[in-house]
């Protein structure tokens, strides 16, 4: 279809002020005019983030030559025609500002062919301003180099964010791509390095493992469904694959990338009786619908649609998902280890016995397997001690919890309330719920959380590690190994040293495959790949600022996580020496998200309850 300049009204009719922002909103631009092109592949190269280089390739129809110079006109298009077209768009673009628009913010090259034509077309403009026209030798289809982008914007460059992060939002747009078109190769390059690539085979799952991996792929629904609203297809994951945020939720309406709260809303109500509260599950759907049952001209991003059949569509979509759920083995598959695991020490507490045979401060024990056990001594790395651990039958993974001159520092709350010469008065009278430890002192009672009390404790541990640059780490045997998405990837190299003040070991296992031989000391053995995982999705959550308090929230996060849970039983032992180790905390009042740890109740409160005095 030719190339043509819209009518006014027309224009005054479309969600105008199409801006480019960053570079990612180039490629979009680029890649959706190759997609509506009929490209079969299409190849993305960047260079520092997108800032000095974007080059997109792509086989589709190309551009003739009479057209080109007019492509580059403001609301000039082949999309569209008239303002009634836009009550049937099909294609992708049809704005027709996108070239405008790049070109006025960079240095532009562009190399054309249409099939038909004998040779093809260089057309060079730069900063809106025509540089060249001429004949060259090029392969049918498009080819876009933009070059230094921003180049006579400078306010707009610097709010740019860093190479990397700017890299990061447009591979995380190719592979939304991807998914949306299986029938199309996409080749993605960084730095010169190969990110990505799909083979175009028209098969979604091969496009899902190519980005997500092995362990995401191996668990999966097929969805494929006809409904009264839309048609429905492609993939859900078992709930066994839950996320800690709502990254890996990917839907396209006609083959267009979209965030919707409607669907949103229907899927996580589908998932609801299934997944844990803050967890959200994966999900890769195709929907398509009748282009006159929706409004894409709602925002120059086209991020936003308008559904005039909002009801039908969440029914069907929350029906469908619900149903493919329905009746299948959910049950998750666990391996266990040869190691055998000893219930008296569950809650990770040493007896009072075993805390006399050390003297340089209070030792917290877990049981640990026998081919991964490891003597950790406060200031040394685990690693280097390993040829020294002295067998004990069971074997104990030890951590010392505080350094020798905080043990004079026994002091709960108030002297005039709880002291260290006083403890001996301290009564543990039993337990309640498998969860609240009652304690008598004085004329008082207090009421422990097990739970809040024991994070609070190896909060506190972490941050003294973290502080001193001492963290411990257990080494694993056999390594685990996760499949990460390109994202997740990047994260990953870009926060290394987070994940190494925590006490994690990791190293890449070719592509994206990461092995983990060591974990934090603290960690529960059942999460280890979990955790890791969901510290993973917190960073993606705050990628574009990693702080101090964002560290901290991931220490807070592991210590709830390895922190004893209710309903476990604890021995009064155990107890004694957690409540040691708490009072040795500055502030043992609350857990690291803020709940109490204890609360108080006198005796005169008691007797006012019971009428015994007025």
């Amino acid at each position: 279809m030719a190339i043509q300049v819209l009518d006014k009204d027309t224009v005054n009719k479309i969600a105008a002020g199409e801006v480019i922002e960053r570079p990612v909103a180039v490629v979009k631009e680029l890649l959706e005019n190759a997609i509506d092109a009929g490209a079969s592949s299409v190849t993305v190269e960047i260079k520092d983030g997108g800032k000095s280089l974007i080059r997109v390739t792509d086989n589709g129809c190309g551009i003739d030559k009479e057209d080109i110079k007019l492509a580059f006109m403001p609301h000039a298009t082949s999309k569209i025609k008239q303002l009634q077209d836009l009550l049937s768009i099909s294609t992708l673009g049809f704005r027709g500002e996108a070239l405008a628009s790049i070109a006025s913010v960079s240095q532009l090259e562009m190399l054309a062919k249409t099939r038909k034509s004998f040779s093809g077309s260089r057309y060079v403009i730069e900063g809106g301003i025509e540089k060249s026209f001429t004949e060259a030798g090029c392969p049918d289809g498009t080819t876009f180099i933009v070059h230094n982008l921003f180049y006579n914007t400078p306010a707009r460059l610097k709010f740019l964010k860093t190479s990397q992060t700017e890299a990061g939002y447009i591979s995380s747009m190719v592979e939304h791509m991807s998914l949306s078109h299986p029938d199309i190769s996409f080749r993605f390059i960084n730095q010169n390095q190969p990110k990505l690539y799909t083979s175009g085979n028209g098969k979604l799952k091969d496009v899902i493992y190519n980005i997500f991996g092995k362990d995401i792929t191996t668990n999966l629904l097929e969805i494929s469904a006809v409904k009264e609203s839309c048609q429905i297809s492609g993939f859900i994951g078992k709930p066994v694959i839950s996320r800690g945020n709502r990254g890996c939720i990917n839907y396209f309406v006609n083959g267009r990338y979209i965030k919707s709260n409607i669907i949103n809303h229907a899927i996580e109500e589908a998932y609801s009786g299934y997944m844990m509260n803050h967890k959200y599950p994966f999900i890769v759907l195709n929907f398509k619908t009748d282009p006159a049952l929706i409004d894409i001209n709602v925002h120059p991003q086209k991020m936003e649609i308008r559904f005039t059949n909002e009801k039908e569509l969440y029914r069907d979509i929350y029906n469908v998902v619900s149903e493919t759920l329905k009746h299948k083995e959910l049950i998750p598959e666990i391996t266990f280890d040869k190691s055998k695991k000893y219930e008296n020490n569950q809650a990770g507490i040493t007896t009072e016995t075993e805390l006399k045979q050390k003297e340089k401060g209070v030792i917290l024990r877990t049981p640990l397997p026998e081919e991964t056990s490891h003597l950790f001594e406060t200031g040394q790395n685990n690693t280097e001690s390993k040829n020294s651990v002295k067998k004990e039958e069971p074997e104990f993974r030890e951590t010392a919890a505080y350094n020798a001159h905080n043990i004079k520092q026994q002091t709960l709350f108030e002297t005039d309330i709880m002291s260290v010469q006083s403890g001996k008065d301290i009564k543990i009278t039993g337990q309640v719920f498998s969860t609240y430890w009652i304690l008598q002192y004085g004329d008082s009672m207090f009421i422990v959380d097990q739970h809040a009390a024991h994070e609070k404790v190896l909060y506190e541990r972490f941050l003294k590690q973290i502080k001193n640059n001492q963290p411990f780490t257990q080494m694993l045997n056999p390594p685990v190994v996760a499949s990460l998405s390109m994202a997740e990837q990047q994260v990953l190299e870009e926060n290394a040293d987070i994940f190494e003040k925590l006490g994690y070991i990791i190293e890449n296992f070719g592509g994206r495959e990461y092995m983990l031989s060591g974990v934090p000391a603290h960690m529960p053995d059942i999460a280890t790949k979990e955790l890791f995982l969901e510290i993973i999705d917190g960073l993606l959550d705050n990628k574009a600022v990693i702080t101090p308090e964002t560290l901290l929230s991931h220490v807070a996060s592991m210590s709830c996580k390895a922190a004893v849970k209710g309903g476990n039983s604890m021995t009064e032992p155990q107890v004694h020496e957690l409540l040691k180790e708490l009072m040795a905390l500055e502030n043992p009042y609350n857990c690291p998200h803020g709940r109490p740890v204890l609360i108080k109740i006198t005796k005169r409160e008691l007797e006012k309850k019971f009428k015994r005095i007025l």
